[in-house]
């Protein structure tokens, strides 16, 4: 009986911990004119003058700005240390008028925050984080936290292309509620179907590192009642390192498990090596016995021109075809 009674207690509270962990992320709530949007520095030190650049960007859309205090500090690689960037992060969630958070750009040690920012203050505080490259590490625990977060360009492409970029306006356009719907150019490794899941993933290197923590968002137990999207993207990663990150999902059971691909640009690599011609063949190698929908060079990477607003944990609809690529998002339900 002894033994009965705490084979039950454990599987009671096995089950209380998987609907911890279950993933359900919603939408923070989306802007409006007037509304703040506090600019901080996550990652490495931004040039001079992209945060005040990037203030007037959101301006011109109407919004209100905060500059955090310690956006353009330096310690070793990254803007401050991880007090100071953590600092500046805390501030602008706990502040009621903040809605949103831009980075002013990746580099290196946003994840070193994670370690000092509880699951538990993100879901206090929902709100949108907008970034990509080493913020992928933030989207990761945002959604970890129930949030969905939103994979974008940041304050340097805001400061440089302007607040009429087509790219920069699809930002805008997502912040204030508008549910993105892309088309893309077919790409010959495209692999056609149709599939439907929520859209995870960023840059690889980046979720890698994440790999097996709380703030994983690819941990497959997270989600075993939601079907997954997976897209990602990379930047001066070698094609073996790349063939290493694609074994790791699949040792996570992450790749056998989700509903459809969606593969991003690689680039400022070697190319040809190791006797492929690019990157998309050595992927294309890998995943063409998976019988899922799989786009190649889709608008996410590191080509600020052809980074499109994805938004992580939402609802999303992948359709491939001889035509080419859709990618639609829905409201959650």
């Amino acid at each position: 009986m002894k033994k009965f009674i705490t084979s039950t207690l454990l599987a009671v509270m096995a089950l209380v911990s998987f609907g911890q962990n279950h993933l359900n992320p919603v939408a923070p709530p989306f802007l409006q004119a007037g509304d703040t949007i506090a600019i901080v520095s996550l990652g490495s030190t931004p040039k001079d003058g992209i945060a005040e650049g990037a203030a007037k960007v959101l301006q011109q859309w109407g919004f209100n700005t905060i500059i955090g205090k310690n956006v353009t500090a330096n310690h070793a690689m990254y803007a401050g240390t991880v007090e100071e960037r953590l600092s500046d992060l805390l501030t602008a969630l706990r502040n009621p008028k903040v809605k949103a958070i831009l980075s002013t750009r990746g580099g290196y040690g946003s994840s070193l925050l994670l370690s000092e920012l509880p699951l538990d203050t993100l879901r206090k505080y929902p709100k949108w984080i907008i970034g990509y490259s080493d913020i992928t590490s933030m989207h990761s625990a945002q959604v970890c936290a129930g949030n969905m977060s939103l994979h974008a360009n940041m304050g340097g492409a805001l400061n440089e292309k302007g607040a009429n970029d087509p790219v920069n306006i699809m930002l805008r356009d997502v912040l204030m509620g508008k549910y993105p719907d892309y088309t893309v150019p077919a790409h010959p490794l495209n692999h056609y179907g149709q599939a439907d899941g929520i859209l995870l993933g960023g840059n690889m290197s980046v979720f890698s590192l994440l790999s097996g923590s709380k703030y994983d968002f690819l941990m497959p137990h997270r989600w075993m009642r939601k079907p997954v999207i997976l897209f990602f993207e990379d930047v001066s990663e070698s094609m073996p390192r790349v063939m290493s990150m694609l074994y790791l999902l699949k040792l996570k059971g992450v790749i056998n498990r989700v509903k459809g691909i969606v593969v991003g640009r690689f680039t400022d690599y070697d190319k040809p090596a190791y006797g492929y011609k690019d990157m998309p063949e050595l992927l294309d190698e890998y995943l063409q016995g998976y019988d899922i929908p799989i786009c190649y060079d889709f608008a996410t990477g590191h080509d600020e021109s052809w980074n499109y607003p994805l938004i992580e944990g939402c609802p999303v609809t992948l359709n491939v075809d001889a035509s080419g690529t859709r990618l639609t998002f829905h409201p959650a339900e």
